[in-house]
């Protein structure tokens, strides 16, 4: 575990975040087995970053509020930021990023985002809380990106692992076309509530569920440990790898990429929420190991 890390643990699991980005860097079970990405270079230096006051990517690199424009990168800016610890217990972390020059350039709220681990049991939950802090209402989505291991450490061939929807997901998915939303949807791939992963279903980029009926799913291989993870206030959901590379991202979100030629207001972006003065929103998601 990297110096800088802060480690949490219990009887079942360890985590280790890093407080740049309060990105969950490591889960381990109890013989010590990693169950998330090493965050190789050569395939994706990301572990699990937040991502904050967007998800996706923007027309341009900017949104406009009020008519005028900002600029934010990718997935906005939480993850390249330092969050202070403010809470500390052997099974429990909060981290907190405060606005700041640097961000208000970009996102012009004053803001607090807290970042709580904890532990219980065989499950590590996650819950962010976006707090307005400013006397204006805040525009804002999340996304969780977590990167597992693909295959998970436990024996089974990576071809095996199969994500199984806690419902029946028959509607279209949509895809990215240069970080951008595209117009057409997609036939899923799903058959029933099974998902069999393969390297050809992200030749193009993230699978993308923006009529998701399912608010937890379960990831591995028949009869071997997995996780199931679930979330809360998020209705939407990326899967996500590069071809080839040892590990898959599930994404719980609440926001998407900008449509392909989207020109409107922040206010008219798909998955933003109203946030307003002296309010907060939190998202959750939680990743439990199972037996199989």
């Amino acid at each position: 575990m990297s110096a800088d890390w802060i480690g949490i643990s219990n009887e079942f699991l360890s985590a280790a975040i890093n407080p740049l980005g309060a990105e969950l860097s490591s889960l381990r079970d109890a013989a010590g087995n990693e169950l998330m990405t090493d965050g190789a270079p050569a395939w994706w230096t990301g572990r699990a970053p937040l991502l904050f006051p967007i998800v996706g990517t923007l027309v341009d690199d900017a949104y406009r509020l009020d008519g005028k424009a900002y600029s934010l990168p990718r997935h906005g800016f939480a993850r390249r930021n330092l969050f202070e610890l403010i809470e500390q217990a052997t099974d429990r972390i909060v981290l907190r990023l405060t606005d700041n020059d640097a961000t208000r350039a970009a996102y012009p709220f004053a803001f607090t985002l807290d970042a709580a681990f904890a532990l219980s049991g065989a499950t590590l939950a996650v819950t962010i809380t976006a707090t307005n802090c400013s006397d204006a209402d805040m525009p804002a989505s999340f996304g969780f990106h977590p990167g597992f291991a693909w295959p998970l450490p436990h024996g089974a061939p990576r071809a095996a692992h199969r994500i199984v929807f806690e419902a029946d997901e028959t509607a279209p998915l949509r895809i990215l076309a240069d970080g951008l939303l595209d117009a057409a949807p997609r036939a899923t791939p799903v058959v029933g509530r099974t998902l069999a992963l393969r390297d050809d279903l992200f030749e193009a980029d993230a699978l993308i569920w923006d009529r998701l009926a399912s608010k937890s799913l379960t990831y591995g291989a028949e009869g071997f440990p997995g996780l199931t993870i679930g979330w809360e206030n998020c209705p939407e959901l990326g899967i996500w790898t590069k071809p080839g590379a040892p590990y898959v991202c599930i994404e719980p979100w609440a926001g998407i990429a900008d449509p392909m030629g989207f020109a409107g207001e922040i206010w008219d972006k798909p998955g933003i929420v109203r946030i307003a003065p002296g309010a907060a929103q939190s998202w959750s998601m939680r990743i439990a190991l199972t037996d199989g």
